[in-house]
């Protein structure tokens, strides 16, 4: 998964995570394993929790809260 940053700082940077995202585990951790522009070399995690999820709809809203170092 990337998150891609549109706006202020960090405008045109991107963060890649790579990990299993078992939405069935109360929170997942994920590693970060680069990033692009202001996160190039960029390391950390990030840990995912459901905050509600609609198996009907298939729609869920998940929490990301991204730790990371970068240069």
């Amino acid at each position: 998964m990337n998150f891609n940053f549109i706006e202020g700082k960090y405008n045109g940077s991107s963060l890649a995570v790579l990990g299993r995202n078992s939405i069935v585990e109360t929170v997942r951790e994920m590693p970060v394993v680069g990033g692009s522009g202001l996160f190039r070399f960029a390391r950390g995690y990030v840990q995912a929790r459901t905050i509600l999820l609609n198996v009907t709809t298939k729609d869920a809203i998940v929490q990301y809260d991204v730790y990371v170092l970068h240069y």
